[in-house]
């Protein structure tokens, strides 16, 4: 069974099958578009389907109905992941802004605006792990969690660029920029290609790295200072660049579910799932430039 977490999963994937359109490609609009085996989001209602496949059964489809060709009108465009990311990275954007405005960081205000970071931060963790396990998207949620995790980002944009350095976030942003338009080119012009081994490899790699960052956490909540040294000096370095080429491989991941899902005909809502993954993917790749920018500016 494949997990349902977007940040730890994409659609697509299976231990029957590998990555989906990789052994059968996708046909325009047909009925054998949904008796693919390797299409996840395949008709279901039909004997021809291998039961072993866990993605040989559409969920969204009504069970028993006829065979029909594919069409336009409620399946995911490029349009649609387009409009839904920009809404989803817009509400990330605009409250980041009025965090920053309304929530100072100045001595008098700092713990009270630290406080609200944190909590806001922490609400949007639990409502994405919610996102994550459900079924299907649930805009309402997946924008509430936009809202607060730019809460989160601006008051610590506000502290880095008070306290380490002016124009470190200017140049965050613009790093995010180019490590998302560097894949997105690479990713088309097939210098990365997204199978198993590659979804295997980025899967563990991620994994080992979240697990050496919650065990550097808790030395340094129990230890004081910053725990192993993961987040500090060369070792800070080495991470930064590690969890930034981490996110780089996310959005190759990201990308891939977005070309598969319109090409297999995904719902539109689906686009929803889509611009969740890609706000989780640029959040990882902006708080990791500004971590290590602020630990190269702090070393000067």
């Amino acid at each position: 069974m494949r997990s349902r977490n977007p940040v730890f999963s994409r659609r697509g994937f299976s231990r029957d099958n590998g990555y989906a359109g990789f052994n059968a490609a996708p046909q325009a609009g047909g009925p054998a578009v949904g008796t693919q085996q390797g299409n996840p989001y395949a008709q279901g209602g039909t004997s021809a389907q291998p039961t072993g496949n866990p993605y040989a059964q559409n969920p969204y489809a009504q069970q028993g109905a006829p065979q029909a060709p594919v069409t336009t009108g409620g399946v995911m465009t490029m349009d649609d992941v387009v409009a839904r990311t920009a809404t989803t990275l817009g509400t990330v954007v605009v409250t980041a802004v009025l965090s920053w405005l309304l929530l100072p960081v100045d001595e008098a205000n700092l713990n009270k605006s630290y406080g609200i970071a944190i909590g806001a931060g922490l609400v949007a963790m639990v409502l994405a792990l919610v996102q994550s396990f459900k079924r299907r998207p649930m805009p309402a949620l997946i924008l509430s969690y936009a809202a607060l995790e730019g809460v989160f980002l601006g008051v610590i944009s506000s502290a880095v660029s008070t306290y380490i350095a002016d124009g470190v976030v200017a140049q965050a942003v613009l790093g995010t920029m180019a490590v998302f338009a560097g894949v997105l080119v690479a990713y088309k012009a097939g210098w990365i290609r997204v199978n198993r081994r590659f979804y295997g490899f980025v899967m563990a790699a991620a994994l080992g790295f979240v697990l050496l960052m919650a065990v550097n956490l808790l030395f340094s909540v129990f230890g004081g200072g910053d725990g192993l040294g993961f987040r500090s000096g060369g070792l800070g370095i080495m991470f930064g660049v590690i969890g930034i080429i981490l996110g780089a491989c996310f959005l190759a991941l990201d990308f891939k579910q977005v070309e598969d899902g319109i090409a297999y005909g995904a719902p539109r809502e689906e686009a929803w799932l889509a611009a969740f993954g890609l706000t989780l993917t640029l959040v990882w790749i902006y708080l990791e430039f500004l971590r290590l920018l602020s630990i190269l500016n702090s070393s000067d």
